[in-house]
């Protein structure tokens, strides 16, 4: 339980507004949400507490499209906090219109790993349980910490994570169906143990988040691996190689095994957004060459709803 004073009978529907709050969000018109439990559910939106969150849960089930609404609202907001939060609530209860939901995603310019992968995932499967996801790498980071002692350095860190997510719940690269759409939804390869380099690193990023390390995803030319960044000097570990780990010059290497010619800039950290449109890219690929062409189509126009969108808020 988080240290902020909680009222349950708040969340449970009466109008009792927490003390100190005041947050500036347009009313959702019906006589089942009044201001005051508005005010109330905002101001325990973000509360980390498990026992608050299923409470929330219920009473935004409870609600049904009025929670809906409302949720909406949050997660269009200009307080990032809780619009990332109202995300998640809504993912998970699946309250939503998935493909709506993911461009606006995209259009917010809030980008998320996790809440967007889920999101990514919710358009070809709108009943996914986004919850069940975040249970299972909950359970992966928890699993490290078990066996983490510390004072142990990232790289140490990252070896035990390595142990745990290869060998112990046994993903691995896909390489026999490389091109199989579904090595690149996060619930897919959470649930399959396998994807591509991508995917993969998305997994090794998540649960790498959990345990508090500062890694970074870094799109190379035709592959895609995670670096860190914080040591004296940066390494970089490969997922879809079972998290080997390379330094620069091997990564150099291995681009003009290739037949690339590597530069300094491939080694930069990819931005969030540009590790989502990528994985759209890869779907318009794969979907194309599974003959699923409704589906290629679909990721194709959020790739250009990415590259709109970065342009628009790029330009001076």
């Amino acid at each position: 339980m988080s240290g902020r004073a909680v009222n349950f009978r708040a969340i449970a529907g009466f109008p009792v507004a927490p003390p100190g709050k005041s947050f500036s969000l347009r009313r959702v018109e019906n006589d089942f949400l009044s201001v005051a439990e508005r005010d109330a559910l905002l101001g325990l939106l973000d509360d980390p507490s498990p026992a608050v969150r299923r409470a929330l849960c219920a009473r935004f089930r409870g609600l049904g499209p009025v929670a809906a609404a409302f949720l909406q609202e949050v997660s269009r907001g200009s307080h990032r906090v809780l619009a990332r939060e109202a995300a998640r609530f809504l993912d998970e209860l699946n309250f939503t219109d998935p493909v709506g939901d993911f461009r606006t995603f995209i259009r917010s310019l809030h980008y998320e790993l996790e809440s967007g992968a889920l999101l990514l995932a919710r358009t070809v499967a709108p009943q996914l349980d986004a919850a069940a996801c975040r249970r299972q790498l909950d359970a992966i980071a928890e699993r490290c910490r078990e066996l983490i002692v510390e004072p142990s350095g990232t790289r140490e860190k990252c070896r035990i994570m390595n142990r745990v997510l290869f060998h112990e719940w046994g993903f691995h690269g896909n390489t026999e169906h490389y091109t199989d759409p579904r090595n690149s939804f996060l619930d897919q390869v959470l649930e399959r143990r396998t994807g591509i380099p991508l995917s993969l690193s998305v997994v090794y990023l998540l649960v790498a988040e959990r345990l508090g390390l500062e890694l970074e995803p870094v799109g190379l030319p035709g592959h895609f691996i995670v670096g860190c960044f914080t040591d004296d000097l940066p390494f970089f570990i490969d997922p879809f190689d079972r998290g080997v780990f390379r330094d620069a010059e091997e990564v150099f290497e291995l681009l003009r095994a290739n037949q690339l010619v590597p530069k300094t800039s491939d080694l930069a950290p990819t931005p969030i957004r540009e590790v989502l449109c990528r994985s759209c890219r890869n779907l318009v690929n794969h979907c194309t060459a599974a003959g699923e062409m409704e589906r290629a189509r679909l990721f194709a126009s959020f790739v250009e709803e990415f590259e709109v969108t970065y342009q628009r808020h790029a330009e001076p």
